[in-house]
């Protein structure tokens, strides 16, 4: 048995509990979407692309989709941003770096579920801290401040990771390019545009798939926080598909949509991977 063979033996084991909990599942949910099972109809009758039709058609589930691309585009722009401008810090001379590390990594640390109860005190529109500061405003009950206040939250918590990751990038950079531009002339903003961000693209491009994957999939936050609410300003699709299946209790109609939120994802991976290899 040769190195490759070797290495698929070692992989077998991961690979088959991967498969068991990941590919399982996926494939009894593409057979649910192709059905009409419901809890309140169990029964497997071939219905084909029908159900994925119904989706289309669903102007709530449509509504979720356009509400969940505006929160995506901007939770991952503000975490990137925000990550960029964190890492540049602490790459700088700082004292007590330490400290500064802790308090940056402090927020990925915990629970998104201890994420959305420590907000949802701090801003409580009659116990809260900010409503206090600035008056009593209700920034979940309100349709006008909810997705920003929710959206709000999710970067708080994802800027940590963000940060440290552009950190280990900046870091890894090589120094002759940056030297030979303050050799010519650049002052510092000029270098890290035209320098250091175009070597950290490849980092950049890579954190944008991974908090785009994750801010697809944002759904315990708006458990917790808003319950998709008020009315529907915070129905992300991901909870959209959740009270479909176990409120709605249309087992196959939310699977059909889930696989359309999975080929809308995988479109997006590729886009961002075409962006990574281009030229």
């Amino acid at each position: 048995m040769g190195q490759r063979g070797v290495a698929w033996l070692l992989a077998l084991p991961g690979l088959a509990v991967l498969g068991g909990v990941v590919g399982l599942p996926l494939l009894y949910a593409l057979f649910l979407s192709l059905t009409g099972y419901s809890f309140l109809r169990p029964s497997y009758h071939w219905v084909g692309l029908a159900r994925y039709q119904e989706a289309f058609r669903d102007p709530y589930f449509l509504h979720a989709l356009g509400l969940t691309a505006l929160y995506v585009a901007v939770t991952v722009g503000l975490t990137l941003v925000l990550a960029l401008v964190l890492a540049v810090l602490l790459q700088q001379n700082l004292p007590w770096k330490g400290f500064h590390y802790f308090v940056v990594s402090l927020p990925m640390l915990i629970a998104p579920v201890g994420v959305g109860l420590i907000w949802k005190m701090i801003l409580h529109p009659e116990l809260g801290i900010l409503s206090y500061l600035f008056g009593k405003v209700d920034f979940f009950g309100d349709a006008r401040y909810a997705l920003f206040s929710l959206a709000l939250v999710d970067v708080w918590q994802q800027v940590s990771f963000a940060a440290l990751v552009l950190l280990a990038g900046l870091r890894s950079l090589p120094k002759e390019p940056l030297e030979a531009a303050y050799v010519d002339g650049a002052t510092p903003w000029q270098a890290f545009l035209r320098v250091t961000l175009p070597l950290l693209r490849p980092v950049l491009v890579v954190l944008l798939i991974l908090q785009t994957l994750a801010e697809v999939r944002t759904y315990d936050l708006v458990y917790v926080l808003t319950r998709g609410g008020p009315g529907s300003a915070t129905d992300l699709v991901s909870y959209y598909i959740y009270r479909k299946a176990f409120l709605g209790l249309d087992l196959s109609g939310a699977s059909a949509m889930g696989y359309l939120l999975l080929l809308l994802t995988l479109a997006l991976v590729a886009a961002y991977y075409r962006l990574l290899t281009r030229g």
